[in-house]
């Protein structure tokens, strides 16, 4: 399955503590990682599942730290045009963090964010080899399984990413008091790319759900390894399983997979 414009093609995480990161994360979701080439920035980890890279790790800098990042994943959406879409990112409302640039062997990213403040980064890669970082066509363990943005204007957020990137409403959910939870898809994909909720208790944001093949003994692993669970395990329609935790640094992440027990 090709990548079309406004899919999911990577994630990253930020962090203080890369040799911590790393261990845990290998631990929890069972990734192998391995250096970057010379093409990335220095210290960048690829964590790998089963295959090529799913995900990578980009080590903090005390410049980056002065400049406001802070430990944490971000998405990458693929875009056809960096350059136009960031220009569309502003006009529909958000703003251009860091504006395009190429990296060589990589390819043109910037990194945005959207009208509710909250970052992403836009890129189109040097090569047109698809990603498989977001198992979209199949359930694949250490892979992205969803994608969910709990926005304080969902309505806004609906509109804004409709614009820059197509998606459109698929399904809707009635949760209650939280709101509805849209389901989100990116045509011409017949498959949901994840959704779009209310913020309620939790900080606004983007949840990535990571697939494990024991939703239990991840959660298990999370505490005996430093992590602290946010939301235990809890069961979603289809009878998975998915919890929000934190990793020892402080970054919240999210697990999807089922109960063996």
């Amino acid at each position: 399955m090709r990548n079309e414009h406004g899919d999911f093609i990577w994630y990253e995480l930020m962090t203080d503590d890369a040799p911590a990161a790393t261990a845990f994360y290998s631990r929890i979701v069972g990734w192998r990682a391995s250096p970057a080439d010379a093409s990335a920035a220095e210290g960048y980890q690829l964590f790998r599942a089963d295959g090529p890279p799913v995900c990578g790790l980009l080590p903090l800098t005390q410049q980056m730290r002065a400049s406001g990042a802070r430990t944490g994943w971000l998405g990458y959406i693929g875009v056809s045009d960096v350059d136009a879409t960031a220009e569309a990112v502003r006009h529909a409302g958000g703003a251009v963090l860091m504006p395009p640039v190429t990296m060589e062997g990589v390819g043109r990213l910037a990194l945005v964010q959207d009208p509710q403040g909250l970052p992403f980064y836009i890129m189109r890669g040097a090569v047109d080899m698809p990603s498989q970082s977001f198992a979209q066509d199949a359930p694949r363990d250490g892979h992205c399984a969803w994608n969910e943005l709990a926005t304080p204007d969902p309505e806004g957020a609906l509109a804004f990413y409709g614009s820059c990137f197509g998606w459109e409403v698929a399904d809707s959910l009635d949760m209650g008091p939280m709101g509805a939870y849209r389901m989100l898809r990116n045509p011409p994909h017949r498959t949901l790319l994840g959704a779009v909720m209310k913020a309620q208790e939790a900080p606004p944001g983007w949840s990535f759900y990571m697939r494990v093949p024991d939703i239990d003994a991840a959660a298990a692993a999370i505490a005996a390894q430093g992590g602290s669970l946010l939301a235990p395990p809890g069961e979603i329609p289809g009878g998975e399983f998915t919890l929000a935790a934190r990793d020892p640094q402080g970054a919240a992440f999210a697990l999807i997979g089922p109960r063996m027990a």
